[in-house]
């Protein structure tokens, strides 16, 4: 009796042992940098919807948290890469609507989004901008479709990565239109951008962030954006749906996630500080200027939207055959 009395208080002291262990592991948390994966070329939405963040909670936790960006294959090697590291909290992934809902149906990515990862928190949504470059003897949407049926084949767009977003939205844009183009494949929407602004490509379907400067600048034309109403930082572009082109509505987002195994207290710990940061004026005002909608939820929510965004876009790419 008092060897089962003994060993059941050795397991009681060790289970508490473990539990403080664990809360002073969440309450030091961080003790090092903490990398942020962005599985795309700097300069597009990632990367900046990362570096904001990832100043902001550096910020508030009193540890840099350090973008490192890990393009090639879609999206899908950097993606795979964080999905591989230790699960300690010191390696995130800026997820991405392309690499967790949209490439793995289409290609060997590497991992699986719903078993891999564990979500932190949404950060923020958006929709695109359908732009050209200025050669282009067209201005509205119109005459593109007019312009593009007549030369099938003929026109190009910029797709910033495989099965993201700028490779997709155009196919449903084809799909919606009866049009034949092209796709011309780049590491990023900031260098997909780039080619229309050198006229390799003709057109693209990009965010906000990676191409309204160029359309301020004159340097590219908006012809159309893809939400639901105006953007309000382009109140002036109509949107897709007021010129009679359905089924384009396809808003992008961006997540922090982390690797499935990553301690919940640490998990706790970072949604509870992407929550606070929402609700600040000084960390939401730059995000909306770039037409982003900072947004957060509970990691509970987030497995849910997942599953919901991965069997959406796996629909979509059986629908339109590109897998």
């Amino acid at each position: 009796m008092r060897k089962t009395t003994c060993w059941t208080a050795i397991g009681a002291v060790t289970l508490c042992s473990m539990a403080v262990a664990g809360g002073v592991k969440a309450q030091s948390y961080p003790v090092k940098p903490v990398r942020i994966v962005v599985p795309t070329s700097p300069g597009g939405g990632n990367d900046f919807v990362a570096r904001h963040v990832g100043q902001r909670l550096g910020d508030r936790l009193g540890q840099q948290f350090l973008v490192e960006n890990r393009p090639g294959a879609g999206g899908t090697i950097g993606t795979a890469l964080a999905a591989k590291s230790a699960p300690d909290g010191y390696t995130l992934l800026l997820g991405f609507v392309g690499q967790l809902a949209m490439s793995p149906h289409v290609e060997k990515a590497g991992y699986d989004p719903l078993k891999d990862f564990i979500g932190v928190s949404l950060l923020a949504s958006s929709y695109h901008v359908l732009a050209i470059h200025p050669s282009l003897p067209v201005r509205s949407v119109k005459e593109l479709i007019a312009f593009a049926k007549k030369r099938p084949g003929e026109l190009n767009y910029a797709s910033g990565n495989i099965w993201t977003p700028t490779h997709l939205v155009p196919e449903l844009f084809k799909s919606a239109t009866g049009t034949d183009i092209l796709a011309i494949q780049y590491k990023g929407s900031g260098p997909a951008a780039v080619g229309v602004l050198t006229g390799e490509a003709q057109l693209i379907f990009a965010s906000v962030t990676a191409v309204m400067p160029y359309v301020r600048g004159n340097r590219l034309i908006a012809l159309a954006v893809t939400s639901p109403k105006r953007s309000p930082i382009a109140p002036e572009v109509p949107t897709l749906v007021e010129l009679g082109v359905r089924g384009v509505e396809a808003p992008s987002w961006y997540s922090i996630v982390a690797p499935t195994a990553t301690p919940s207290d640490i998990v706790g710990k970072l949604n509870a500080e992407i929550v606070k940061l929402v609700s600040l004026p000084d960390y939401r005002a730059p995000l909306e200027r770039q037409a982003l909608e900072p947004t957060s939820d509970t990691p509970e929510q987030f497995a849910v939207f997942l599953r919901a965004e991965y069997d959406k876009w796996g629909k979509v790419i059986r629908d339109l055959k590109l897998n």
